[in-house]
């Protein structure tokens, strides 16, 4: 009867034990992405990362979706379909806040504006701004944009004429120019840099042109204001892994051969294109540089009906500090 008892007793403290050996690990977060321009370097850190496995790591797995532009990006994020947005340009998403959208401002994603660029073809009269006229049709990706942003910043500060013309991404633009569509293309690298040395199309703008915006955090990470509450660990683990995900970007060149794979460009045009238009400092995420800036050229460029608050940029902004 003793032995009964003590090997009922055994048995009872291996249970718990071999319990606990066949339960699952704990179940990875799910967050969705929604990225407009997908494709470009910027934007790589959900993509690139989630294939490298640092997101995986900080128990994150993403659904990366692709969009035309901020302005799809922002749709997705305020109806929820997304829980964060990347590439957003940060005038588009203080109109969205100020008519009271439920988006917050998660991180900078890039400062300065001279990656993107607008081209014109080979043959074209055009050879720079002062060449437009009010029928010169000048392409941007879709409303509230840093491209929208910009090209209204040509005609305001750079008394650029034309009619600003959404055509969404870098690809549809391209077709669009090449056809005649549209007279004025825009793009960022990679996309148009082997049209550039093979001599279809020329530069006649970039976005550093415009003074106001050089030093600004122009684009930006957004989240869901509801998302940001109820997920609120999960999006603290997604930014951990998205800086680290940079870090790597810009130290491994593993990173260039996955990317020189997924765009189908040379290794060397790709490391042309960060140093040119990229380098690490344009993709920092913890200052949303010249925020007083950004915010009267919302106003100017009538983005803003009048400027945010104080309190109103303390609820918008709401960038975690980096966690060692």
């Amino acid at each position: 009867m003793t032995n009964f008892r003590l090997m009922a007793a055994a048995v009872g403290l291996a249970l718990p034990l071999v319990a606990a050996g066949l339960q699952p690990a704990a179940a990875e977060d799910h967050l969705k992405v929604a990225i407009g321009q997908i494709n470009n370097w910027e934007n790589q850190a959900p993509t690139l990362g989630q294939d490298a496995g640092i997101f995986k790591k900080h128990g994150i797995v993403l659904d990366n979706v692709g969009t035309q532009g901020a302005g799809e990006t922002i749709q997705a994020v305020i109806s929820g379909s997304a829980d964060i947005g990347a590439g957003v340009g940060a005038a588009g998403v203080m109109r969205a806040f100020s008519k009271g959208a439920p988006v917050r401002i998660l991180a900078p994603a890039f400062t300065g504006t001279g990656d993107l660029y607008w081209y014109v073809k080979s043959d074209s009269k055009i050879k720079s701004i002062k060449d437009w006229t009010p029928d010169t049709t000048v392409a941007y990706s879709t409303n509230g944009s840093s491209s929208n942003n910009i090209v209204v910043a040509f005609m305001n500060e750079l008394h650029g004429k034309g009619k600003p013309t959404a055509t969404g991404g870098p690809a549809a633009t391209l077709t669009a120019a090449m056809s005649g569509q549209v007279d004025v293309g825009w793009a960022a690298p990679p996309f148009g840099l082997k049209e550039i040395k093979e001599g279809k199309i020329r530069i006649v703008a970039r976005g550093s042109d415009v003074p106001s915006l050089r030093g600004q955090t122009v684009r930006t990470l957004i989240v869901n204001a509801n998302a940001w509450k109820t997920k609120h660990d999960a999006i603290l683990r997604f930014m951990d892994a998205y800086r680290e995900a940079i870090d790597w970007m810009y130290s491994d060149p593993k990173a260039v051969e996955m990317y020189s794979k997924k765009v189908h460009q040379p290794i060397e045009l790709l490391k042309e294109s960060m140093e040119k238009f990229q380098p690490k400092e344009t993709v920092q995420t913890t200052e949303f540089k010249d925020l007083d800036g950004a915010v009267k050229d919302a106003v100017k460029l009538k983005f803003l009906d009048k400027p945010l608050t104080e309190a109103q940029l303390k609820e918008l902004i709401v960038t975690p500090p980096v966690r060692k």
